[in-house]
């Protein structure tokens, strides 16, 4: 089972003496790439206890080259931090042993988050976090939260497509007409659970003891398409959550002959695949749920008001960090349940910002514009930075919410459409260059322009459909 986070020594001695006695003579370990994607290795546990006993703090070479390649593995020729004119040394990966878990579909072995850590370009200045590691990055927005006296909550729901093929079978295919596990529409079904009601019981029984707990599971519209809710924690740990789901389903899915997909749309007729992203600020001290306030509009706090009027003002700014791939722009339409312009709303899932009112305890905000596709650390520290960016200016609440599907959303702007577009305004952005610093920008821009132009030379089904025998 899941241990409690614990930064001390002998926490730390503790762990690695359970380490030392158990049964197993390997350890995996994990970092997030740009793309959200874990890249890791085993370790000889006596590697591994070596690695985290270092002083100080701990940690493993790491090639850095996690960093300057894209989802492909493909090396980007437009980076300055790391590259070919590098030579892609090591970083050092600095472990987490607050992040110990035990993998139940793999011996019960030991398992570890890590983030990099930076000494510069030439290797003597001091130490600090490494600016291109997305988990460093979601850090330096919580660190700031810190500063203002709050702790930002999160939960995060993916809905994703599953398919009965394999790596082998769908390169076989060459990569088209996936066949999902199940056909037709059908949300909510009772039915459709009970006929993969193997994967749904692995997926209920070992994320949790992975902990990675899930408060529901259902299926959505769509052949195949399920939705995961995970359960409510402080950013940091809602983050790992998510993307060890997203990890851990693909490996517990192979199991069954399955593939799950978090493309955010991949097929035209059918709806995408949202990665809503819940929060609400705590008091760090008390636990107390800032979001709520019986005297404000529809029980929302002034604090939630600013919170919520940043995410307004400038989520855009962001947008490539909600919508990283060029796919992700193919779920932006209009009719198909993913919001297309910057509005909220009171209990209403047509609206990016969904205010959500209740209890004391339950009162927050469903951020609906990420997919599934994201990288869960670099999406939450997006939503967090643009709704903090509100409470620091003490931004006033003053558009109405809309009504029905975008009724009173006229006069708002569209999100662009094109990956290329919200590229060039998060690198233009004084506020994402604010929150996220110089290195981390200029980097994650120069990968989404690659991506763009993988896409710019790459030749799709559609254009040979349409022009190959016509034109």
């Amino acid at each position: 089972m899941r241990a409690p986070r614990s930064s001390t020594t002998d926490g730390s001695a503790a762990i690695l003496a359970e380490i030392r006695r158990g049964p197993a003579n390997r350890v995996k370990v994990a970092i997030a790439d740009i793309d959200g994607v874990l890249r890791g290795k085993y370790l000889h546990k006596d590697k591994f206890i070596a690695a985290a006993a270092a002083a100080p703090g701990g940690g493993f070479a790491f090639c850095n080259v996690v960093f300057g390649w894209d989802i492909a593995d493909q090396c980007y020729d437009n980076t300055k931090l790391t590259g070919w004119h590098t030579g892609y040394p090591d970083a050092l990966a600095r472990l987490d042993l607050g992040t110990r878990r035990k993998i139940p579909w793999d011996d019960d072995i030991p398992f570890f988050l890590g983030d990099f850590v930076w000494n510069g370009a030439d290797g003597r200045a001091a130490e600090k976090p490494h600016p291109l590691c997305p988990r460093q990055t979601l850090k330096r927005v919580l660190r700031r939260a810190e500063d203002l006296g709050v702790s930002p909550m999160c939960g995060m729901e993916f809905e994703w497509f599953n398919f009965a093929e394999t790596p082998q079978t769908w390169a076989a295919k060459h990569h088209t007409r996936p066949e999902p596990v199940t056909p037709g529409m059908f949300g909510y079904s009772i039915l459709r659970m009970q006929q993969g009601r193997e994967f749904c019981r692995a997926l209920m029984e070992e994320l949790p003891a992975f902990g990675v707990p899930i408060e529901g599971l259902h299926t959505e519209t769509g052949p195949g398409v399920l939705e995961v809710a995970i359960a409510f924690s402080n950013a940091l740990e809602s983050a790992d959550r998510a993307i060890l789901f997203k990890a851990a389903a693909k490996e517990i899915g192979a199991r069954f002959g399955i593939m799950p997909s978090f493309m955010a749309k991949w097929n035209q007729a059918y709806p995408g695949c949202s990665g809503h992203i819940h929060q609400s600020l705590a008091d760090p001290r008390t636990g107390k749920n800032l979001f709520f306030s019986g005297k404000g509009r529809d029980g929302m706090s002034p604090l939630f008001e600013s919170y919520l009027a940043g995410q307004l003002a400038v989520m855009m700014d962001f947008g490539p960090m909600i919508w990283p791939t060029i796919n992700s722009y193919k779920r932006l339409v209009d009719g198909f349940w993913a919001p297309v312009k910057p509005t909220w709303g009171i209990d209403n899932r047509t609206a990016s910002f969904r205010v959500i009112p209740g209890s004391p305890k339950s009162t927050r905000l469903e951020t609906r514009c990420p997919g599934a596709d994201v990288n869960p650390y670099l999406a939450m520290a997006a939503v967090i930075a643009a709704g903090l960016e509100g409470v620091e200016r003490q931004l006033k609440l003053t558009a109405p919410p809309i009504r029905g599907a975008n009724q009173g959303a006229d006069h708002i702007a569209r999100a662009p459409r094109t990956l290329i577009e919200t590229t060039r305004i998060f690198r233009d952005s004084p506020v994402a260059r604010d929150w996220l610093g110089d290195d981390f920008v200029d980097h994650f821009a120069a990968t989404r322009e690659w991506e763009w132009r993988q896409w710019l030379d790459g030749v799709t089904d559609w254009e040979l459909k349409r022009y190959f025998e016509s034109i």
